[in-house]
C-alpha cells in the first residue's frame, strides 16, 4: 500500500523539535510531529471557513484565523 504523503514536510518539523532542545529527531517523530500539526492546521481550517461563511463571505481573512485560533 502506497504511504500517504503530507502536505507538511518532516524536515522542518525536526528543526522545530531541535528548535525546542532536542539533540537528536528519529525521522518517526519527524513524522509523527508533522501528522499532529495537519490535524490541528485542518481544525484550525475548517473553523475559519465556517466563520467566513457564518460573515457572508466566500474569503478567509485574518480574523477568522486569528478568531478559530482562540477555540484550539
Amino acid at each position: 500500500m502506497p504511504r500517504k504523503r503530507s502536505i507538511i514536510a518532516a524536515a522542518p518539523m525536526a528543526d522545530i523539535l531541535r528548535m525546542a532542545g532536542a539533540e537528536r529527531v528519529s525521522d518517526d517523530a519527524a513524522k509523527a510531529m508533522s501528522d499532529v500539526l495537519m490535524d490541528k492546521a485542518s481544525e484550525l481550517a475548517r473553523d475559519a471557513v465556517r466563520l467566513a461563511q457564518h460573515a457572508g463571505r466566500k474569503t478567509v481573512k485574518r480574523a477568522d484565523i486569528d478568531l478559530a485560533r482562540k477555540n484550539l
